[in-house]
């Protein structure tokens, strides 16, 4: 499977993989909608790349012209393939890598960032509990939250202060978008 930067500075650069199967890799076309749905949106951004494997997604987003990026992962493989990574790309310096618990670090303090990516490891239930936690403290939602799941995953949300905007299936892949919820006098003036 091929796994590259596809459009922006680091274009057609490879990026490696994290030794193992502990992290499921986003598929070139994938990610390639993504980045068609957010656009423009993504230059001058920030990223939080929540569960990052490799960091394809927030490398993808600098090399778009996102002004920085956070990755955090558990595994110690994927922290220093992030690293690896950013190193092929020359994208290190835009970028924060943390080995945590994102579990964690969402509970804490909020930070605001544009864009939160959430692709946690599969059937563990985990992007719920991301969805959930950022729902109490939406405080670290800029514009929009993208989940990446396996369709057999998803089941319906109850959300407070987050609603699903729009879901898109790319074969065994699914991307949620959610956005802090407006209310009706944002909606009138909207």
């Amino acid at each position: 499977m091929s796994h590259r930067v596809i459009a922006g500075s680091a274009k057609g650069r490879r990026l490696k993989l994290v030794p193992g199967n502990t992290t499921r890799p986003i598929m070139d076309r994938v990610k390639e909608a993504l980045f068609s749905i957010i656009g423009r949106r993504i230059i001058d951004a920030t990223i939080f790349d929540c569960f990052a494997g490799t960091g394809a997604v927030g490398i993808e987003a600098l090399s778009r012209g996102a002004k920085h990026a956070l990755f955090t992962d558990m595994d110690q493989y994927a922290i220093k393939t992030i690293h690896q990574n950013l190193a092929i790309t020359r994208l290190a310096d835009r970028a924060t890598v943390r080995r945590a618990d994102v579990l964690k670090v969402l509970s804490g303090t909020p930070h605001p960032y544009d864009f939160l990516y959430v692709a946690p490891p599969q059937y563990q239930g985990l992007w719920l509990q991301t969805l959930q936690l950022l729902d109490h403290k939406p405080q670290w939602i800029g514009e929009e939250v993208i989940v990446q799941i396996d369709p057999s995953e998803y089941e319906p949300l109850s959300l407070s202060n987050l609603e699903l905007t729009d879901q898109r299936q790319y074969g065994k892949t699914m991307l949620l978008f959610l956005q802090i919820k407006s209310t009706p006098q944002e909606k009138d003036n909207g």
